[in-house]
């Protein structure tokens, strides 16, 4: 039991230095950084909304849109690198399956783009 529990000392030590530094830097950046806000800083930036207003105020249903084509397109990009770094070992099956899921999500993009779920009026 304790060669068991010896394997597991590595992983102890390291998540013992990342809380340690962890710890250190929040409070590195308590004590050194300046703290002095003025209206600028506090001022809307980029996206247009007011940095301190109502949580419950009604965004457009643009940000939803883009957020959703997003995550589509990002899980598309998660699923394709496994599948390249084990091109090798998978043949023509996993080719296949692959072309076949991007090409449903290339029909899906063309769906979109002709709906207008791309254009920003």
């Amino acid at each position: 039991m304790d060669a068991f529990l010896l394997e597991y000392l590595p992983i102890l030590i390291f998540l013992g230095i990342a809380i340690a530094l962890g710890l250190v830097f929040i409070l590195a950046a308590a004590i050194a950084a300046p703290s002095n806000p003025d209206a600028e800083k506090v001022s809307a930036y980029e996206c247009g909304f007011n940095a301190f207003d109502d949580a419950r105020m009604k965004f457009d249903v643009r940000f939803y849109l883009v957020a959703i084509l997003f995550i589509i397109f990002d899980l598309e990009a998660a699923f394709l690198f496994p599948w390249a770094a084990s091109f090798g070992q998978i043949g023509m099956f996993g080719f296949w399956s692959m072309m076949v899921f991007l090409g449903v999500l290339t029909i899906g993009f063309i769906y979109e783009w002709r709906k207008g779920a791309l254009d920003w009026e």
